[in-house]
């Protein structure tokens, strides 16, 4: 759902050895398996009773003491040695010791996002990633440790989160981003030390709920609905009463929902006296057409006459795409399902066999599972029914429908066990979802202050492709929101600009736009960023590449954290034109020993004083690129690559892809105001 409300009473205890009493307790992160940065002070925490001392040693000869505040809250610094281990980290109190084993030193990163950096590397689903089997069975990296921040959301900042360490395995690698394990390797392989890797990550989520509400409310966008989050904070505990009174089932491990078992079937069955359930219109995301900010089960039902003609034949139901699993049934029959996640853009044609189909009145139901994001029976080539003969029923229009649970925190509250309904559930004045802003922020990376790392990688921003002029301003106030609460400087902050993806025709260059956004924000000092046009496809917006992704974002680690220094870590990045004649000649920074083209240049345009810009030819000279077109005699600008869908094909010779840009600063698609 998108009002889950983080439960702030938990304060977890994981990987201690020894049980602690209410005298001592940490968070997750500071737990058995832990990595900490190699030869720094690293800083731990916890709670402990008021006033009391708390003894910290590291067993590489390392201590440090602290004391409790009044309200119980304390932080020490630890030295750390060169990378190495296994050590234990032992932390006490006059009545409680904790005894932390396999502490490993070495580099600790940020692994955060949307769905490109959740994506696990047996892929969603499984095998989408590039040679996923392989990798999967190869993840054997005992000095990589893992951890990952569970999905949660609040108004409010909060200390703790769930998540252990693990070892790296088939096993524990296998459900991790498999971005970050990519990063992580090819770290671990040339510096050949522990790598730590802290992984929190949302599909399909913006940028602004990852974005303190200090610095959302310095841009005008957000300002006002930061005032109104704040107002929320103080009207959820009758949300959270209300939601704890009723059944719970919790989310299937790994999110597999074949094993989600509601006893629910009642719901498709013919008989049903569905008159009190209410009607939507579909095709349609159920957030638009009577459902907003709903993640959980809801059932679709329509009842359709069939002439005599139809009764006793084999069918085909076509239902389109379906976001995001679904059972569907026919006369109380399950004729078809797709139960496992990432399957939202596969359509859904199910056959109905001989027999079941009756002249008359006939029912369809269709249980749909949304575990973020928009949910429903959405795609917009419609819906419909045709028998063998290709006789076509049209099932486009009112359907009935019925929520019958809500997905809170990884729990499914069920409303159909109980004499309580959806439309009873107490609002808020700002609906929590994923989408909210600064919820994920406060949930995810919050709980994860003030634990030392290297720095952070990052691969989100298609969330908020509609909103790319904005994301100028978001994307680095995210940034500096980040560092402000580490405290540790502006630590590196490493970034891969989005692949190439169809958005729509409505929007045909909002994602240029949004890459545009992402270049720019290569301002800010210590960022960097992974070109992917060349390793993405228009047809998926999850692509299955990741290893090259993670390589990318190493090769920034490598040259501009552990000194090395020649190391070719970027694209051709645009730096100035100049103009001769009727052509345009294109600057390009990290040329890195020159240009290369495979195949004639693709995806280069120029314009004149009109603004309009026409295809143009464009050839390498040497470290720069010449553009020119017969229909632009007098150019005053020029653009490559773009489109949402732009794969071009300019590289330097290290094979690193040269960034899309534009050299003017005209209005754009999805730009506000003058």
């Amino acid at each position: 759902m998108k009002k889950l409300v983080y439960f702030l009473s938990i304060f977890a205890l994981i990987g201690c050895q020894q049980k602690a009493t209410e005298t001592l307790e940490l968070p997750s992160l500071i737990s058995q398996g832990m990595i900490l940065e190699q030869q720094s002070e690293v800083t731990l925490w916890g709670k402990s009773a008021a006033g009391a001392t708390v003894q910290i040693k590291g067993s590489w000869g390392e201590s440090s003491s602290a004391v409790a505040d009044a309200t119980g809250n304390w932080h020490a610094q630890l030295k750390t040695a060169k990378a190495g281990g296994p050590y234990k980290v032992t932390i006490s109190t006059k009545d409680t010791t904790v005894s932390l084993g396999n502490v490993l030193l070495g580099e600790v990163w940020l692994c955060s996002g949307q769905s490109n950096m959740e994506m696990p590397l047996q892929g969603w689903p499984a095998d989408t990633i590039n040679y996923a089997k392989k990798e999967v069975r190869e993840a054997d990296y005992p000095q990589i440790h893992l951890f990952t921040v569970p999905r949660a959301m609040s108004f409010m900042p909060v200390d703790s989160c769930g998540g252990s360490w693990a070892e790296c395995t088939p096993e524990t690698a296998k459900t991790f981003s498999a971005t970050a394990y990519f990063f992580g390797r090819a770290l671990y392989k040339e510096l050949n030390v522990p790598i730590g890797l802290i992984h929190s990550s949302w599909g399909g989520t913006p940028a602004e709920s990852w974005t303190t509400q200090k610095y959302l409310k310095k841009i005008p966008a957000y300002s006002n609905i930061v005032d109104s989050l704040q107002q929320a904070e103080k009207q959820y505990n009758a949300l959270m009463n209300w939601i704890s009174s009723l059944p719970s089932v919790p989310m299937p491990e790994g999110e597999d929902y074949t094993r989600l078992n509601l006893d629910d079937e009642q719901y498709a069955a013919p008989d049903l006296n569905d008159s009190v359930w209410a009607t939507m219109k579909l095709p349609s995301l159920w957030e638009g057409a009577g459902l907003p900010d709903f993640d959980g089960i809801v059932w679709f039902r329509k009842t359709i006459e069939l002439p005599a003609s139809m009764a006793g034949k084999g069918a085909t139901l076509h239902l389109g795409a379906i976001d995001d699993m679904d059972a569907t049934y026919v006369n109380g029959q399950q004729v078809g399902a797709m139960e496992k996640t990432g399957l939202w853009q596969s359509p859904r044609d199910y056959e109905i066999p001989e027999g079941l189909l009756k002249e008359g009145k006939n029912v369809i139901a269709v249980r749909v599972i949304d575990n973020a994001g928009g949910g429903g029976l959405y795609d917009m080539k419609g819906l419909w029914l045709t028998d063998n003969n290709g006789k076509k029923i049209d099932l486009n229009g009112s359907w009935k429908y019925q929520p019958e649970a809500e997905l809170i925190n990884n729990t499914f509250y069920v409303f159909g066990k109980s004499d309580k309904s959806y439309s009873s559930m107490p609002k808020l004045p700002v609906p929590l979802s994923p989408y909210t802003p600064s919820v994920l922020y406060n949930a995810m990376i919050n709980p994860l202050v003030p634990y030392t790392i290297k720095g952070t990688i990052w691969y989100q921003g298609e969330s908020n492709v509609g909103k790319a002029w904005e994301y100028r301003t978001l994307f680095p106030a995210m940034i500096k929101s980040w560092r402000e609460v580490w405290n540790e400087g502006d630590f590196p902050f490493y970034y891969v600009q989005i692949a190439p993806f169809n958005y729509g025709e409505k929007m045909p260059s909002a994602a240029a736009e949004l890459r545009e956004a992402q270049l720019k924000t290569l301002s800010l000092p210590n960022t960097g960023m992974v070109v992917t046009t060349d390793i993405g496809s228009p047809l998926t917006i999850h692509p299955g590449n990741k290893q090259e992704v993670g390589r990318r974002l190493a090769l920034w680690a490598l040259a501009k954290d552990y000194g090395y220094d020649s190391l070719v870590y970027s694209g051709p990045l645009y730096d100035t034109i100049s103009i001769e004649g009727n052509a345009m000649i294109v600057h390009f920074t990290h040329v890195d020993g020159g240009l290369v083209a495979k195949g004639p240049l693709t995806y280069f345009e120029i314009a004149g004083k009109d603004k309009v810009y026409f295809p143009a030819n464009a050839e390498i000279q040497g470290e720069t690129v010449k553009v020119w077109s017969d229909q632009v005699k007098n150019p005053v600008a020029v653009r490559f690559g773009w489109r949402d869908t732009a794969e071009p094909n300019l590289f330097n010779k290290a094979g690193l892809p040269a960034s899309p840009f534009r050299s003017d600063d005209w209005k754009r698609l999805t730009q506000q105001g003058d």
